[in-house]
């Protein structure tokens, strides 16, 4: 028979066309041995792909190799689109179009010499297949790699497009459920049918990553798409557990995400299946990313689809894994301000005081109330202070800024104020002396670099690192003895004072400077408080909701007070929920205090003269007056007391001298001269005769001490029935001296 070198080559293809079955699994092994990757997912390549092409060349050629019927499967273009989607390298779909085409010309170049003995037809036939072979690999690579490009940049562009609007949309609040929450909402609307968020719960309560073993995990956040979903079996914020082995614990042990498709795996109960999902709506592909940031994992994120069609790819496995990092980073940040609001919100709440002690001059309530989560916790205190002759110091303060350095400075300035309190300043000279306080506080921050990491987040230093302490303070005494009330402010906003008709006025209290200035002087300013008045000390943060209109918030102030309440507590409330919006803008300090007086059967004074006789008569009167008031287990202790002061202020004292009994929670003994000079305890030698008269007093009294007013000092004694009963302990050699 005679041959041209297409009818050669068309007879070699029809030779061959009854094995196409072992020529495609010829051509599969070599693709399967030299390009692995293209048969990790069945979508990219499979079988059927091999079989297309062997049968479209061998077809073509049998009707005749003029190229008229090599055209590459319709379905070519879908695989070159798919591989882009699965990330794999259009490389390795050329490397196999180059296999197929070697193995498919070997085996027809083997079917010629066993059709014809002529060499140079052979030859001219083999010339003819190689060209219309190349040509065939070339066409289908050049649209093949068409479609590659086409769709690796529409994916590039949409997962660039995707990214952006993630990092918008994920970590717009430092909340670290709604974190978790826009995550798996972005997830369920860009590319998975349900997503779920779980934290390790020691993460959560500051405790770190755990090692190996079970790792106790809390479900935080959970988002589908459409209406009909599974139903988780862990309730939200419920923990749980994920088996060893399994993928969820590869995920949070190894820190790399994987991709699973159940329904394809042999074995009947696969790992990946993530046991929150109910059985009546199978999972088909599911992805488990670890949330890993800053060489930690905080948790893991599961991504599934069981209504769209599609299995999850590389491409979306890389996109997740993308997404998943940066809600991480968002998350943690979320994390690590949570525990630093919440470990400024213990200071701060340790530092107030968590009880109003008990005392007989007002009838307090107070609030404290942090500001929104974004700004953290302020420095913002308020104190109550008993104070000597039954009066009460009435503390409201702001400190500059938010975070653990304005905690830890109000919980310094609260602790000098009480200090300075215990020795009875004026409330002018207090501020003086806190403001001296606040200046050398500043040049330790000055000194030390700034804020040795107690700042917050608003608070870092900046420039040299130095940052100026800052504070306003208002101090008010209150007398219930004669009704009147000294105040003085240090910068801080004036208080405002209820009558008992119910009338609301903001006092006119004289200005003062910032604590922190120094240089100027401090004013204080006396009032009358009738019993029953009430008076409110707040800090700016109240007023904050209304901006620069101060004005408008005094009268909303006014209004909230005026209001008939049945208790100090109820008034709080109403005044907090009338002036505060849902997330103030700054911490607020109230302090509301309804004043209360003692009439004069419960306070007595006698004028003594400076003669030695006096002390007898003094302690006479004492007792006949313990003795009205029904407290005669009193009176031994009393009598004593007095006698001690009043020969001191008979002594070293100067006219005219005052003996004063307040019968109040307990007995107090005051006596006054006009001198200046502070007695004080001091250690007394073995012979001497004298000086032992301030020891006696202060182990029969529950307290003493020595306050001053412009003229002259008071000594002063607090004395109960449990001082009484448990009489005075072993004598010390000490004496009292002037």
């Amino acid at each position: 028979m005679d041959f041209t070198a297409d009818s050669l080559l068309s007879r070699a293809a029809q030779e061959l066309s009854p094995k196409v079955d072992a020529l495609t699994q010829e051509v599969e092994q070599a693709v399967r041995r030299d390009v692995p990757e293209l048969w990790e997912d069945p979508d990219v390549m499979a079988s059927q792909n091999i079989a297309e092409h062997v049968a479209t060349v061998l077809h073509a050629l049998a009707r005749g190799p003029d190229g008229a019927g090599l055209e590459p499967p319709a379905g070519e273009v879908v695989r070159a689109r798919r591989l882009a989607r699965h990330a794999k390298p259009v490389t390795a779909m050329l490397r196999a179009f180059r296999l197929g085409q070697g193995v498919v010309v070997d085996r027809l170049l083997a079917e010629l010499p066993r059709l014809t003995d002529d060499p140079r037809l052979v030859s001219e036939a083999a010339r003819r297949l190689m060209e219309v072979a190349t040509d065939y690999v070339d066409r289908t690579s050049e649209r093949g790699v068409a479609a590659f490009q086409e769709e690796y940049g529409r994916r590039l562009r949409r997962t660039l497009s995707a990214v952006n609007e993630a990092s918008v949309r994920i970590g717009t609040t430092l909340d670290t459920v709604r974190t978790a929450q826009e995550l798996a909402d972005f997830a369920t609307e860009e590319i998975a049918d349900t997503a779920t968020v779980d934290l390790l719960d020691s993460v959560l309560r500051e405790r770190g990553t755990p090692g190996r073993g079970v790792r106790l995990l809390r479900r935080i956040a959970r988002s589908t798409a459409g209406d009909e979903a599974p139903q988780p079996a862990v309730a939200w914020h419920e923990l749980h557990t994920y088996p060893l082995g399994s993928a969820q614990d590869q995920a949070l042990t190894t820190g790399q995400p994987s991709r699973h498709h159940p329904e394809a795996s042999a074995d009947s109960r696969p790992p990946a299946t993530d046991p929150c999902l109910a059985v009546e709506a199978p999972v088909h592909s599911c992805l488990v990313v670890p949330l890993r940031t800053r060489g930690a994992i905080l948790g893991v994120a599961q991504f599934f689809r069981h209504r769209t069609p599609e299995r999850f790819d590389d491409g979306d496995l890389l996109f997740l894994q993308d997404i998943a990092a940066r809600a991480a980073v968002a998350i943690d940040n979320a994390l690590r301000y949570t525990h630093m609001r919440a470990t400024a919100l213990a200071l701060q709440r340790d530092l107030l005081p968590r009880y109003t002690p008990g005392q007989s001059a007002v009838e307090v309530a107070c609030r404290y109330l942090p500001a929104a989560a974004e700004l953290g916790v302020g420095g913002d205190w308020y104190d109550v202070i008993p104070l000597s002759g039954a009066r009460v110091a009435l503390v409201v303060g702001d400190v500059v800024g938010h975070g653990i350095h304005a905690a830890a400075t109000m919980g310094r300035l609260r602790t000098a104020v009480h200090t300075l309190a215990d020795i009875d300043l004026p409330p002018d000279e207090l501020l003086t002396h806190l403001d001296d306080i606040v200046i050398r506080l500043s040049a330790e921050a000055a000194a030390d670099g700034g804020c040795d990491g107690l700042c917050g987040r608003d608070e870092a230093p900046e420039g040299n690192g130095h940052q100026d302490i800052g504070a306003t303070c208002l101090y008010a005494v209150y007398d219930p003895v004669s009704h009147r009330c000294t105040l003085a402010r240090a910068g801080h906003i004036l208080p405002a004072l209820v009558s008992r008709d119910g009338a609301v006025d903001i006092l006119d209290l004289p200005p003062g400077p910032p604590l922190g200035l120094g240089g100027l002087p401090f004013e204080a300013a006396e009032v009358d408080l009738p019993d029953g008045s009430l008076l409110a000390l707040y800090t700016d943060g109240l007023l904050a909701a209304h901006g620069d209109d101060i004005e408008a918030g005094l009268d909303k102030l006014r209004h909230a007070l005026a209001q008939r309440c049945d208790s100090l507590e109820t008034t709080c409330d109403n005044v907090l929920d009338t002036l505060l919006p849902d997330r103030p803008d700054d911490d607020v300090a109230l302090l509301l205090a309804r004043t209360h007086s003692l009439d004069d059967r419960q306070v007595v004074t006698w004028e003594l003269e400076a003669d030695p006789s006096a002390v007898s008569r003094a302690r006479s009167r004492v007792s006949r007056q313990l003795a009205a008031w029904g407290l005669e287990e009193l009176d031994f202790t009393a009598e004593l007391v007095v006698s001690e002061l009043v020969t001191n202020a008979i002594r070293y004292g100067r006219p005219p001298i005052r003996l004063r009994l307040i019968h109040d929670r307990t007995l107090l003994c005051e006596v006054s001269d006009d001198s200046s000079t502070t007695p004080h305890l001091r250690r007394a030698r073995v012979f001497d005769e004298g000086g032992r008269g301030l020891l006696l007093v202060a182990q029969l009294a529950r307290h003493w001490g020595t306050r001053h007013a412009r003229h002259g000092k008071t000594v002063w004694a607090e004395l109960d029935d449990s001082v009484a009963a448990a009489g005075p302990a072993e004598p010390l050699a000490l004496h009292a001296e002037l």
